[in-house]
């Protein structure tokens, strides 16, 4: 029998151009147009299509053909009587089970692959399963059959694959159990017998109205048997999208899978329609893009894409016009950033011109998300038809922020990701709760990480002025205690959890003027959360069950799959569309993005099941095939009449590979009257970098602030006397501005604390024993730094390194203790009586002068004081750090000690006596390999202490003048010093600026 096969060239609009068509032979009369039923591969296909009869129409009201998309077929969209006027009680039944959702095929055959001696983790069997609903559906839709893996001679493969194919035994031998007990299909099964059940019905009793397939390429077998019989009646053809007929036969015979071609020649041979026999699409109108060259573009891309059994013969280019390439142009970015600058550009000025239009087509997701981005800087709101995942959308980090904060015992860094999250108001107005929040982020989540749980956090904020942030959190944890109560089980009953999930995430994003169920299940994204949750509620049965830890990684799995595409809101002229959504979709102006190997045309993807040959031997197709389904897109593509090709030659830092097609059509064009013509045009590359490019640049000046000295400190500590000198800024911001630097969120103990709780030990070690140790010095030393460390050696840091270094530190400082008292050197103390509890240890001075500014207060605390033997004192400062040298305290870099010396000198500690310092010494306790150091500066200690006296008041002085300046990294140690305040003082921008010419 005669089969209709028609064909519309890549260089046709191909919506238009079918639509045209059917316009023509239906006489324009809307009632027999009505008749028509076509099948599309996709729904956004029917949706175009419509628009394009709309077009034809002038946008008037008419009656339009009946559509479906041929790839999602349904009972009420086929016509399975064969006509489509029989009555619906006349038509047959298919009485087909339904098709079983996609999340609760993932829980079933994850539950199975739990069972396994592997055991994987719940989201890993989650994973497993998805791949595992993958291949179930592959094999459906090349119809194969699972029992034939028992029959694959195994030996002849690495032993590993012997072990997926016991794997798979999941499938072949319990699968179909549970699906018949559960009474429901595949849908990849369902799918074919729908499409079976269609063709036969056609078959058998052909329709009296006419019937066309339109832009399928039947690369599901079902299909091709479907488009085969509708290709036979007498009403009905096949519209194959870009057929090339220019193809001679031997080449056409050589074609492999990776070419653009390959899977229609599948379809004709599948079909038993000779190539020769196919014809135009008839339409009366010539709507090429371009009407002076419809098709020399198509003979370009065709050599470009010639197999490699025929590249062997001379190919010339010079017999096509020198317009071929006219309208295609090539911009090359350096980075992923920059072309979405680019993309975006282009985009922008198709507005420019009214009723234009123009799609992004790519594969990459990211490109797509940032000229999403980048078209804001205009105010152009688009969306990306592939959709944003479900994970990355506000309602979906929202619901999981919820389950990492309870199941992490409110762990700062999950918990403030939840509070400060834009959906969580707490019954509160948004500003309100903000508010809040801040409070209790720095008077409890900021240092140390509180104790687990809600116990902990009101611990934290035991303070009486946190009486309303422990009033707010007794509420959070009231609401919360049922989910927090589901997370404690163990196993975690699974629907239990995830209602108690809901309701405490309901609760949370509430707010004084609306509901939680308003706020958080508004928009395309909360309505896509909403059937989540309902479909996989429904899916859970009630023993399903999960131990605590699992429970967020499990729900954020199963969240992966879902998808959150806009309904409303796309750009009337503007698209953002993936190769799949491109098909059949007309555009003034398209751009392939992205164009880099592995993206055009996609890594092919490994199975996770199957080697390659495995694969060739139970029949799957090999995965090159996606390749040459993706060449046909850019082929079809490349023929529009106005496109630009873009790529990065970077991607996050790496350098890229063009795509294999560029470089066909790089090699194609060189040496030829087109050359340079698809050379990367940096006209738009640089458009794109002046787009942010200031027109001037003033150097920028660091900051002088000259407060009056009213408002200036008259006390300071020795210690920040250093501060002065080196970065007067940080002490004008401090002391004056009142601004104390915030610590980290849930910071380990770093070396401050090390320090801190090193010196709290030393000093109650030294007060305990002043003049005679103990027998078991060192036995008392570690009990003392056993209780000082406990509330923080549940730390692992603290436990693994600190503690260690300490009992290192503990053994070397009890020899030189007693080295130094078998010496005669003793901590000096005012009262010479042994039952004094006056020690020098961590003892407070405190001196006054009159300064310029009026009087000024210097205060001090030293870690130690010893009588030497021969007379006079040394001051001792413990450090756990770097020590500073002798040089630096003679030139008054590191003024500590010699002021301190000074202070001793004029009887500022009342615990010490007044004498002269003979020496300055710095004890090193690292705990490492040398646990201890003691270094004594070498030096004239009464002198340097007097100058370094005499030029601290000379500062002071200075900074009484008003006309002087507290300025920003006046003397630094290094360039690479960073201040708490060195952000405030924007050093780096001035230090930048400073260095340009």
């Amino acid at each position: 029998m005669t089969k209709t096969v028609y064909t519309i060239g890549p260089s046709l609009p191909f919506v238009d151009t079918l639509a045209t068509g059917v316009w023509e032979q239906a006489g324009g009369d809307p009632v027999r147009l009505a008749r028509y039923y076509i099948l599309l591969p996709t729904r956004r296909s029917c949706r175009s299509l419509r628009e394009a009869f709309l077009r034809l129409s002038d946008g008037k009201p008419t009656l339009l053909p009946r559509m479906a998309p041929i790839g999602d077929v349904d009972e009420d969209e086929l016509v399975l009587s064969g006509d489509a006027n029989v009555s619906p009680e006349d038509r047959p039944s298919l009485d087909l089970p339904p098709a079983i959702s996609a999340i609760r095929r993932q829980l079933l055959l994850g539950e199975m692959i739990r069972k396994r001696p592997s055991r994987p983790t719940p989201d890993q069997a989650a994973l497993l399963a998805r791949e595992m609903g993958s291949l179930i559906d592959q094999v459906a839709t090349e119809r194969l059959n699972f029992d034939d893996l028992k029959t694959l001679d195994v030996g002849e493969y690495a032993a590993h694959w012997s072990e997926t194919l016991e794997f798979l035994e999941l499938v072949t031998e319990f699968w179909p159990d549970i699906l018949a007990e559960e009474g429901l299909l595949d849908p990849a099964e369902r799918r074919n017998r729908m499409l079976a059940a269609q063709a036969r019905q056609w078959s058998e009793s052909p329709p009296s109205s006419p019937v066309i397939a339109a832009g399928s390429t039947g690369s599901i077998p079902a299909t091709a048997d479907l488009l085969s019989v509708i290709a036979e009646l007498d009403q009905g053809c096949v519209v194959l999208p870009g057929l090339d007929q220019g193809l001679d036969d031997s080449t056409w015979l050589a074609l492999g899978p990776t070419h653009p071609q390959y899977g229609l020649r599948h379809l004709l041979s599948h079909m038993e329609v000779d190539r020769q026999s196919v014809g135009e699409w008839p339409t009366s109108t010539n709507l090429s893009h371009d009407s002076e060259i419809p098709s020399d573009r198509e003979t370009l891309i065709r050599r470009a894409f010639l197999p490699a059994s025929a590249t062997g013969d001379v190919i010339s280019l010079n017999d096509l016009p020198t317009e071929t390439l006219r309208g295609v142009l090539r911009v090359d970015c350096k980075d992923t950033a920059q072309e979405a600058t680019v993309i975006s550009l282009i985009m922008r000025e198709t507005l420019e011109t009214p009723g234009k239009t123009a799609s992004l087509v790519t594969q990459d997701r990211n490109l797509a998300r940032r000229v999403v981005s980048e078209l804001k800087r205009w105010n152009i709101n688009i969306d990306d038809s592939a959709g944003v995942p479900l994970i990355q959308t506000p309602p979906g980090t929202f619901l999981l922020s919820v389950a990492d904060a309870i199941a992490e015992d409110l762990a700062p860094v999950a918990l403030l990701a939840l509070l400060k999250h834009p959906l969580t108001a707490g019954g509160q107005s948004p500003g309100t709760f903000r508010q809040w929040v801040r409070e209790l982020e720095v008077g409890a989540l900021r240092g140390p990480r509180p104790d687990p749980g809600f116990e902990g956090l009101l611990s934290a904020l035991s303070a009486p002025k946190h009486g309303k942030l422990r009033e707010l959190v007794e509420n959070l944890r009231q609401e919360a205690e049922p989910f927090c109560a589901c997370l404690t089980e163990n196993p975690v009953k699974l629907q239990r959890a995830l209602r108690a999930h809901i309701s405490f995430a309901e609760f949370l994003t509430g707010s004084d003027e609306q509901s939680g169920q308003d706020r958080l299940w508004r928009g395309d994204a909360g309505e896509t959360l909403a059937r989540f949750l309902a479909d996989l509620h429904d899916a859970l049965d009630e023993g399903m069950e999960i131990s605590p830890r699992d429970y967020t990684p499990f729900l954020k799995t199963l969240m992966c799959g879902a998808v959150v595409r806009p309904r409303f809101g796309r750009h009337p002229r503007l698209n953002i569309l993936g190769p799949l959504e491109a098909r059949l979709q007309h555009a003034d102006h398209i751009i392939l993005g992205g164009l880099n190997e592995g993206v055009w045309p996609p890594e092919p993807q490994s199975n996770p099941w199957m080697s390659r040959p495995m694969m060739t031997a139970f029949g799957l197709p090999v995965p090159e095939r996606r390749i040459g389904l993706s060449a046909h897109d850019f082929v079809q593509a490349f023929c529009a009449g106005t496109v630009t090709l873009t790529r990065s030659e970077r991607v996050d830092g790496v350098p890229t590979v063009p795509s294999r097609w560029l470089r066909r059509l790089d090699n194609l064009v060189t040496d030829t009257v087109y050359e340079g013509a698809l050379k990367p045009d940096p006209y738009l590359t640089e458009i794109s970098e002046a787009l942010d490019r200031p027109e001037s640049t003033e150097r920028l000046q660091h900051p002088a602030p000259k407060p009056p000295v009213s408002s200036r400190p008259r006390q300071l500590s020795v210690t920040r006397i250093r501060t002065l000198q080196r970065d007067p800024y940080a002490i004008y911001a401090r002391s004056i501005l009142k601004l104390e630097p915030l610590k980290s969120i849930d910071a380990e103990p770093g070396p401050a604390e090390r320090g801190i709780i090193i010196h709290d030990i030393l000093d109650r070690f030294i007060r305990k024993y002043p003049r005679d140790l103990p027998d078991n010095a060192e036995a008392v030393l570690v009990d003392i730094g056993r209780d000082a460390f406990a509330r923080t050696l549940s730390n692992t840091t603290v436990a693994a390194f600190w503690w260690p270094r300490f009992q290192r530190i503990a053994e070397w400082f009890i020899d030189d203790e007693q080295t130094r008292r078998a010496n005669g050197e003793f901590p000096a103390m005012n009262d010479m009586n042994e039952t004094t509890k006056r020690v020098a240890s961590e003892i407070d001075g405190c001196i006054e002068f009159d300064a310029p500014g009026g009087l000024f207060r210097l205060r001090a605390r030293a870690d130690r004081v010893n009588s030497l033997p021969g007379g006079g004192l040394a001051v001792i400062d413990y450090k756990t750090g770097q020590t500073p040298t002798a040089a630096q305290a003679e030139t008054g870099l590191e003024p500590q000690l010699p002021l301190e010396a000074a202070m001793i000198h004029q009887g500022a500690f009342k615990d010490v006596p007044r004498d002269e310092v003979h020496r300055l010494t710095y004890i090193r306790l690292t705990g490492g390999r040398i646990p201890g150091e003691v270094r004594n500066l070498k030096l004239d200690v009464g002198k340097v202490a007097a100058d370094t006296w005499e030029n601290f008041k000379i500062l002071i002085a200075g900074y009484d003048n008003p006309d002087q300046a507290y300025l920003p990294h006046v003397r630094p140690m290094t360039t690479r010093d960073v201040g708490d305040y060195d952000h405030l003082a924007r050093v780096r921008e001035w230090l930048l600026s400073e260095d340009d010419p």
